[in-house]
């Protein structure tokens, strides 16, 4: 519980939000009842928040929950009596996200200059939705819903709060103090890949504390229907610092991002990516400084892209690459062998068996 305070403070969070602050110690020191030596309010609610997570109650179930159990304590007990009131304890230490409203053609986000415009300057759709009771002018009132949103989760504070964690940043180093060095590939930064990058960026590749990060996005339907064609789009990141396995834990795997639908934004996709890529830009460029909990002091971090995760039509989208028609592969381009079906109007691709050895079997 100290640590995770302390971990608050080190994002000046005790400056920007003394009040909530003073009522997060509070609340971690008051007594869950009176005579209680084994829980505070606090730890109490984390410990039925972390036990809701892990087994998927619903927000209803888990407010049943809570009332059964508050009637079971003594009448003095501090627990909330519903899911709404728990979450007005903890939301002072989730992290932040940013709410960012596009256009519905996937035009432009309404960020830096667009963010006070109220129609796209492209095709001039309205930011908004309008109601029948509304102008069809794009005026919007107070209560105005967005045509179409992403949600981003900002990735440097949730670094920091990593880095402000002794056991997290010493398996962050885990590939160059105690990894076993003996010519297998035993990690990833025993591939070419690394190495290369260690070569290619000599500054970068001297602190092993620097991170690689692996980017995975691909469409999904929230809503358990194939019927539906509604497309939402998450965007994770993966820390490949770690040991093998940790990295694809949960715990590891950062939400970054989420793209709304109802349809995939395609070559779009770098309307929505763009905060993102300006984190990561500053990350890789100019760094942030951490404060590092296993030798207590603040250091620069910097980070890199290091890989992508998806399948062949969300790597055209994401690389701006076409991988339909003539040109579809990425590594031949030019010199990618296809025949148009004369009949069947498709292209094919042949001639696999040239990237076979000289005398292999299937030749």
């Amino acid at each position: 519980m100290e640590d995770m305070i302390c971990d608050l403070g080190q994002e000046g969070f005790r400056h920007a939000h003394a009040h909530y602050y003073e009522k997060l110690q509070t609340d971690s020191k008051k007594p869950l009842y009176l005579g209680c030596t084994t829980f505070t309010r606090l730890l109490a609610v984390l410990a039925l928040v972390n036990l809701r997570d892990r087994f998927g109650w619903s927000d209803r179930s888990f407010t049943k929950f809570l009332v059964l159990l508050k009637n079971m304590l003594p009448n003095d007990n501090m627990l909330p009596k519903s899911h709404y009131e728990e979450k007005k304890i903890l939301c002072f230490v989730g992290m932040e996200y940013q709410k960012i409203h596009a256009c519905p053609n996937d035009c432009i986000s309404y960020k830096n200059e667009f963010t006070k415009m109220r129609n796209c300057p492209t095709c001039g759709v309205s930011r908004y939705k309008v109601n029948d009771s509304e102008c069809s002018d794009g005026a919007a009132s107070n209560n105005s819903r967005p045509t179409k949103l992403c949600w981003y989760l900002p990735i440097i504070p949730r670094l920091k709060r990593l880095f402000a964690n002794a056991y997290d940043v010493k398996n962050l180093r885990w590939h160059a103090d105690d990894r076993i060095i003996d010519g297998l590939l035993r990690h990833l930064v025993d591939s070419q890949q690394w190495k290369t990058i260690d070569c290619l960026y000599l500054e970068f590749g001297e602190d092993p504390r620097n991170l690689r990060l692996g980017l995975a996005s691909d469409g999904m339907n929230p809503f358990d229907n194939l019927s539906t064609s509604h497309s939402s789009w998450p965007v994770l990141l993966m820390i490949y610092n770690l040991p093998p396995w940790l990295c694809m834990k949960r715990k590891y795997i950062m939400l970054s991002m989420i793209i709304a639908g109802p349809r995939q934004p395609g070559n779009d996709i770098d309307v929505y990516l763009t905060p993102l890529i300006e984190d990561l830009r500053k990350l890789l460029v100019d760094g942030v400084y951490v404060y590092d909990a296993n030798v207590q002091q603040t250091s620069r971090l910097r980070a890199m892209i290091f890989c992508t995760i998806n399948d062949f039509p969300a790597y055209g989208n994401l690389s701006g690459y076409s991988v339909k028609r003539y040109r579809a592969c990425p590594i031949c381009e030019k010199k990618t062998s296809y025949i148009q079906l004369k009949h069947g109007k498709k292209t094919v691709y042949t001639r696999h068996q040239r990237f076979l050895k000289p005398y292999h079997l299937y030749k």
